[in-house]
């Protein structure tokens, strides 16, 4: 005769406990993807970053494929969670019941195993493919800021911006910059025409000087040696190439050199602001 049902076998304690060690296991899972999720879906700020070096003013914010990617991640993570406590639930009432409790299916961890790797695999396929472009225009970047830094160390003290328009056209947008802003043009030297007069050959080259009294006069009463580099000047030249540059004196060069108070430096610093707009 079999045993009545009060009588069928109940759960032991290690059968309660290792129930529970499975659901802290899977709790742990489900936590890792939500963590791992919102590692993917910040994972486009990390790429941005990476693009600084190739491309200025690159606003900082996730990428399309990388947010949706960890939110899909994060959403798998609260359903694991939520999977997790079902089953538990569901064990714990077997082993209540003196039934046998049924494992985890294979497939759901293998598969969740296997998502895992592949987003792993596909974040570190598209980190190489990027890292290799920036380090092409890196090392691009470099040689150009070395060719730059060998003109920089012969021409102490001296910026050259490259302009988008002719020597006459640079010389003639910076005329009118001046006059609108109210600044003077004491004189505007066309070195190359001067040349052609004598017979000699020279590339467009024309120095514009140009100034303020009411903002040069208290710069050369703090320091009479700046009247050596004052009025402003701005050198507008084509090169071998027939690449236009927009040269002048570094501020802070002027500054050292002559040895300004800080709160008149700003007289001296819209060169840079004259010199970019006219090469723009």
């Amino acid at each position: 005769m079999s045993a009545p049902t009060e009588m069928r076998h109940k759960a032991a304690l290690s059968d309660y406990l290792a129930a529970e060690r499975t659901l802290l296991a899977w709790v742990r899972t489900g936590l890792a993807l939500m963590g791992f999720g919102f590692v993917v879906a910040r994972f486009g700020l990390f790429l941005q970053q990476l693009e600084i070096f190739r491309q200025a003013n690159t606003p900082l914010s996730s990428t399309g494929l990388s947010l949706w990617f960890g939110t899909a991640l994060i959403t798998l993570g609260v359903v694991v969670n939520f999977a997790s406590a079902w089953q538990h639930t569901q064990l714990v009432r077997q082993l209540d019941r003196g039934e046998a409790g049924r494992c985890s299916p294979v497939a759901q961890n293998v598969g969740i195993a296997l998502v895992l790797a592949l987003v792993g695999l596909a974040m570190a396929i598209y980190l190489v493919s990027v890292g290799d472009s920036t380090n092409r225009q890196s090392n691009g970047a470099k040689e150009t800021s070395m060719t730059f830094g060998a003109a920089a160390a012969t021409n102490k003290g001296i910026i050259d911006k490259p302009s988008n328009h002719s020597v006459d056209e640079t010389v003639e947008k910076l005329k009118n910059i001046l006059q609108a802003k109210g600044v003077t043009l004491f004189a505007l030297v066309d070195h190359s025409g001067e040349a052609a007069k004598a017979g000699l050959t020279m590339r467009p080259t024309k120095l514009l000087i140009f100034g303020s009294p009411k903002a040069g006069t208290p710069l050369m009463v703090a320091a009479p040696s700046v009247a050596i580099d004052l009025p402003l000047k701005i050198l507008v030249w084509e090169d071998g190439q027939g690449k236009v540059w927009v040269s002048y004196n570094s501020p802070e060069y002027l500054k050292d050199r002559h040895g300004l108070p800080q709160d008149l430096f700003a007289s001296i610093t819209v060169v840079e602001d004259l010199a970019a707009k006219a090469a723009g």
